[in-house]
């Protein structure tokens, strides 16, 4: 032990003595590893970044629809069987359209998958307006479920449930965005405020009864002051406003923590398709964003390890850098290495001498390379408009492959000058 410190030592003692051609030997080292962090970082902000934004759109949720069937061996006026397949797209009818009974079904047949079950429909856009501001918000239906699939907060007032949900009132849950532009910012002001939203020659009054947190669009080149956010009203408010017929063409289930929304995707299709096997028209279908994510951070993984492994490129360099430093030190310290032998060192001591050193370098510029890297990345994340996400992975397996660098190349060097005959050594000059 204390003669592997004593090395450490020397080498740290040998760095010290020539500080500029030290340097530009890590030179190498830093710009590989502090490259590949930095690269990994920009990756991972991304990833996380966008990753972030689907979950909070729901990427984990269940989305259910209608699928138009095909028609098969269709037959012509004159008679004559057509073979084949034909699309013509039809609007669901209300026999078409999911019951409330329907959605009820599955949600008992599997009571530990769903947690919720989301409902919504669109009236329109539209936009407030008080004296010279306005606000500018898409009306859409909802029930309680729709606020737990889309992780909705709550900061001022209450949630839309309970009697106001059944009997379909004139209530509304505006933004926060919304309060920015009608009332300075203070939520507490739009509590109990009628609101005239003007749609076309349409006009709809609200009274709010809560504010949520929008969830602003990353890559949204919108200002705050334009951008459309949604003003929440019951779904049965909705339905008597379009005068639509009952039944829904699509809803949204919130699955159970770990359970694959994939996979239940799949089997509450395969469940509903009961209650359309005498429709001749639609069928059931299932969707989950769950696997697109795992795609996205698959392909965003092996782009950061590709472009990574480029960047690693340099290490090499590097360590060609280092192997060569170490053999001019080497052919500078010959009298040494000969005194030392002659004093009785082995040839592994020597050869863990030159080792060590190399390992040191490799090592100080492997530190020098992470801070690079880390700050490059996270000001590189930064400017993209992303939180910076180091990667503490990729700095370890860096300093470890810079520790191996320094194994590698500094072997042949510290090989040749434990091979050195001590009165050859003695006597260079």
């Amino acid at each position: 032990m204390m003669l592997f410190v004593e090395n450490i030592l020397l080498a740290l003692s040998s760095l010290r003595s020539n500080k500029i051609r030290a340097l530009l030997t890590m030179l190498g080292i830093i710009i590989g590893i502090g490259s590949v962090i930095a690269i990994v970082t920009v990756g991972n902000s991304l990833t996380n970044s966008v990753n972030s934004s689907m979950e909070s759109v729901g990427a984990n949720n269940v989305n259910i629809g209608l699928k138009q069937k095909e028609k098969e061996n269709e037959i012509t006026e004159s008679g004559y069987e057509i073979s084949g397949r034909s699309f013509e797209y039809q609007e669901p009818k209300s026999e078409d359209l999911y019951t409330d009974e329907m959605i009820e079904s599955l949600k008992n047949k599997y009571p530990n998958e769903i947690k919720e079950i989301s409902i919504s429909e669109d009236v329109g856009n539209g936009k407030v307006t008080q004296g010279d501001d306005y606000a500018n918000v898409s009306v859409s239906g909802v029930n309680e479920g729709f606020f737990v699939a889309n992780n909705i907060e709550i900061i001022q007032g209450t949630i839309l449930s309970g009697k106001a949900m059944e009997d379909g009132k004139s209530v509304a849950l505006v933004s926060d965005y919304f309060v920015d532009n009608l009332y300075g910012g203070d939520a507490s002001k739009a509590i109990g405020k009628k609101v005239e939203v003007i749609s076309g020659m349409k006009y709809y009054v609200y009274t709010i009864v809560g504010v949520y947190k929008y969830q602003a669009n990353t890559f949204s080149a919108e200002s705050k002051k334009d951008t459309v956010t949604p003003l929440f009203i019951p779904i049965k408010t909705a339905k008597d406003t379009n005068h639509s017929v009952s039944g829904y063409s699509t809803f949204t289930i919130v699955v159970n923590a770990g359970v694959s929304s994939w996979e239940f995707s799949k089997k509450s299709a395969n469940f509903l398709k009961k209650y359309y096997r005498n429709n001749n028209k639609f069928e059931p279908s299932g969707f989950s964003l769950e696997s697109l994510v795992s795609t996205y951070t698959d392909m965003m993984s092996k782009i950061s390890l590709a472009i990574s492994v480029i960047a690693g490129i340099s290490l090499v360099v590097g360590g060609i850098g280092v192997m060569n430093i170490m053999l001019v030190s080497i052919s500078e310290r010959t009298k040494e290495i000969g005194t030392r032998k002659a004093l009785g060192a082995t040839n592994g001591s020597i050869r863990v001498q030159f080792i060590v050193e190399a390992i040191v370098i490799c090592i100080i510029g492997g530190i020098f390379g992470i801070i690079v890297g880390i700050g490059g990345g996270m000001l590189a994340a930064k400017a993209l408009g992303f939180s910076a996400t180091p990667s503490l992975s990729s700095i370890v397996v860096s300093l470890l492959f810079s520790m191996g660098i320094g194994v590698f190349f500094g072997y042949y060097p510290a090989n040749k000058a434990s091979k050195m005959n001590p009165i050859d050594a003695l006597r260079y000059e």
